[in-house]
């Protein structure tokens, strides 16, 4: 429990000004349109589906419509699901995009070590793939991803050099050509190879479970691909961050209102934040492995409390009534990170997390467990239950929006001997 304390402790500790503030704007704007185009990683609908969530809860005021595209067994020149113009024209470019993401590379290099034909073919692909872009939507906002890492670091390449050193060539070219055409890109090789590397130093047992068939991340690792993707469209750290005196009342408060302080019996006060603590579901094992050997909630996730002016001793830490957790003056006076407690904030977020995967759902049992499955055989009622299910889908995004927007709530900061 005390190395617990001290960990949020020092997250607080290290909280530093600029990621409070100064850094450069969101790139994820109201009224845009994000869609997600890539393979089985992508349809995977993790790092996505985070992606989304982080969006909802730090922007919750925003409308922002979040369409995931993913095919399994895609490469640069489409897949299963059709070739790749027909999936541009279909699964990109009809829902009027603001904001386009690319992620292929994984399939294009079979699973071989590195030839020069199957590079070539991708990079051609590649380049006709951001053309179209650029021609059928010319003012959506690009960014590419380079590809995931194929595991190679908890286990033994299964040839020289392995199949990553194949990928990262493939992700050098995705920097290069994003680089020249003034796109945005996100790395989400280096990060991820870094957290497997960590997390095989520490236990390998564990460590393997991270990317099982490695290929198909699982979702600690799909949460480090999030924080990559955010990161490049400079997603501000910030939650929320409050500090008060508690031997006068005075208020530092940053994207959040403190209204109603009262020193006696301890210290209380309300608070009206403007964002939710990004919802992580801690219960996964891999997620856990996520935040112990990553930097996620440094990067992304603080939503700050310091309260100085105490006098020595415990303090009870209560939201709308109920005890969050008992800290020493000293390390309040350092600052906590709410976001990694079990807040009724956090509890609201993960609300929006799982309605996020939800209508995410829907969506992918409209199109490939009614539309696509039933579409040749013609049955009369087809249409009728793909617009119930879209509509459907409506209701639940709506019920999604609703959840993050956030509430009011009372703390209080009561000695740990008066009862």
């Amino acid at each position: 429990m005390y190395s617990f304390l001290l960990r949020i402790a020092l997250t607080g500790f290290l909280f530093s000004a600029a990621a409070l503030g100064g850094s450069p704007e969101f790139q994820v704007r109201d009224g845009d349109t994000v869609v997600f185009y890539g393979d089985s990683i992508t349809n995977q609908r993790l790092y996505t589906v985070f992606t989304e969530a982080y969006v909802l809860t730090r922007f919750p005021h925003i409308h922002v419509t979040f369409v995931h595209s993913g095919s399994s067994g895609d490469r640069v020149s489409g897949g299963a699901n059709g070739p790749v113009d027909l999936r541009l024209e279909r699964d990109v470019f009809a829902h009027n995009p603001t904001v386009i993401t690319v992620m292929l590379g994984m399939n294009d290099g079979e699973y071989r070590p590195f030839e020069t034909d199957l590079f070539n073919k991708f990079t051609s692909g590649y380049r006709h793939i951001l053309d179209t872009i650029h021609a059928e939507a010319p003012n959506a906002r690009v960014t590419v991803l380079e590809p995931s890492p194929y595991d190679d670091f908890t286990r033994a390449p299964k040839f020289a050099g392995g199949y990553n050193s194949v990928l990262l060539k493939y992700g050098k070219f995705v920097r290069e050509i994003g680089a020249a055409r003034g796109l945005t890109v996100a790395n989400l090789n280096a990060p991820v190879v870094a957290f497997l590397k960590t997390a095989n130093l520490v236990s390998t047992e564990p460590a393997q479970t991270l990317i099982e068939d490695r290929v198909h991340p699982s979702p600690g690792v799909h949460l480090v691909m999030a924080e990559a993707l955010l990161r490049a469209w400079c997603a501000p750290a910030l939650v929320s961050s409050v500090g008060i005196d508690a031997s006068t009342g005075a208020v530092h408060a940053e994207n959040t209102a403190v209204d109603s302080v009262v020193l006696e019996g301890g210290l209380s006060w309300t608070q009206m934040d403007n964002a939710l603590p990004m919802p992580v579901e801690v219960d996964d094992e891999t997620l856990g492995l996520a935040l112990r050997y990553s930097d996620f909630t440094d990067r992304l996730n603080q939503e700050i409390l310091k309260i100085t002016g105490l006098h020595p001793g415990s303090y009870r830490l209560q939201i709308d009534d109920e005890v969050v957790a008992t800290f020493p003056a000293w390390q309040l006076a350092r600052g906590i990170n709410l976001a990694v407690l079990k807040t009724p904030m956090a509890r609201q977020a993960q609300t929006v997390l799982d309605l996020t995967y939800r209508h995410n759902h829907l969506r992918f049992a409209r199109i490939m467990m009614v539309e696509n499955a039933l579409k040749e055989y013609r049955p009369m009622k087809l249409q009728a239950a793909i617009d119930a299910m879209d509509s459907l889908r409506e209701e639940v995004v709506a019920l999604q929006r609703s959840a993050a927007i956030p509430k009011l709530h009372r703390y209080r900061l009561i000695p740990d001997h008066i009862r």
